[in-house]
């Protein structure tokens, strides 16, 4: 993705050179070249600013409503909406480890009418799915960084288990006979309990779900006994006695649960996991356009209104530029691919 801004460079001066009397022929290049630059700069920048959507927006989710994705995108829209004077539609997608969504975004008209949430699971996908039908990196530009926040583990209270070292002494006595939701083969939260799995040496059974939203709704009616997820969906059912947390995933403990211990005070110092979410468009989208989007995401994140409603919900706003995203993306994929690979988790 292009930078939002064009930064002139100086090459080395020729010591031979007498600065004091310029050569014309020089001088005149370089005062071409400058005038160039700063009329391509100028009409970038002007682009930019004249540039107006004329119709709705659509934001593709690879969640169903009620997870903690589908929350994400409603707060972010929102606001998002008024920035970019259009309104933006959230359009659930869920199913196929998220291929349907990401694949239906990555194949959109690169107009930048259509946005995507990419989540932990677009950074998954490339160390578990051997041939995906799109490119990762390719076929997608990075608008912002939008949020991030740690999972929870919460489990059915008829499941008679306090803490995570319970958790592993059942699954040690019972193998396999616990049974563990997830958003799906390759979420975020799916890995979380796998790795878990591994580092304790443990077995519980995958029942993959199209979202958060439904594995919560089993793990509420006793069919599922454990889910680790985002707290956004969680939390409220925490506090009502519904559900039963266990640990955060988080590499310390969060302000939003100060009393929770985290996965890795119970004797797994290693284990780190969480969930983020990121705002993309196809990499053929016009610069112009990408930094009209990226503008309007980085008022809608930085107002104190959303970024209040994000920490009640337990998500930390990222607000990163594009590079920055594009870098944090990259790094994902070769910190999964390192523990899928060492963990031997397959789908």
């Amino acid at each position: 993705m292009k930078q939002h801004a064009m930064k002139n460079s100086t090459a080395p001066m020729d010591q031979n050179l007498d600065v004091t009397k310029p050569n014309r022929r020089d001088w005149l290049s370089s005062t071409l070249a400058a005038s160039v630059a700063g009329l391509m700069n100028s009409n970038w920048v002007q682009a930019q600013e004249d540039f107006r959507f004329t119709h709705p927006l659509r934001l593709i989710v690879p969640y169903p409503p009620g997870g903690a994705g589908d929350i994400v995108a409603r707060l972010l829209t929102t606001r998002l909406s008024q920035a970019l004077g259009q309104t933006v539609v959230v359009d659930n997608r869920a199913g196929g480890a998220q291929l349907i969504a990401t694949d239906l975004a990555a194949k959109a008209p690169p107009d930048g009418y259509t946005l995507f949430l990419a989540s932990t699971t677009h950074s998954i996908n490339p160390s578990l799915i051997k041939q995906l039908p799109y490119d990762t990196m390719k076929d997608f530009a990075p608008i912002t960084l939008v949020a991030s926040s740690p999972m929870m583990w919460v489990v059915h209270p008829s499941l008679g288990v306090n803490s995570i070292a319970e958790l592993v002494s059942k699954a040690q006595a019972n193998p396999a006979a616990i049974n563990y939701g997830s958003s799906g083969p390759g979420s975020g939260g799916h890995l979380a309990v796998e790795l878990l799995k591994s580092m304790a040496g443990v077995q519980m059974t995958h029942v993959p779900y199209k979202g958060a939203g439904p594995a919560l709704s089993d793990l509420l009616s006793g069919q599922i006994q454990v889910v680790c997820t985002s707290p956004l969906p969680a939390m409220p059912h925490v506090k009502t006695g519904r559900l039963k947390a266990l640990a955060m995933t988080s590499a310390k403990r969060t302000p939003l649960a100060p009393d929770l211990p985290t996965v890795a005070e119970a004797g797994y110092p290693e284990y780190q996991a969480s969930l983020w979410y990121a705002l993309m468009v196809q990499s053929q989208v016009p610069s112009a356009v990408q930094a009209r989007l990226y503008d309007a995401a980085i008022k809608t994140l930085k107002g104190p209104e959303t970024s209040e409603q994000f920490k009640v919900q337990g998500a930390d706003v990222a607000a990163y530029t594009p590079a920055m995203t594009d870098a944090f993306i990259r790094a994902e994929i070769q910190r999964w691919s390192t523990l899928i690979s060492h963990a031997q988790i397959k789908i």
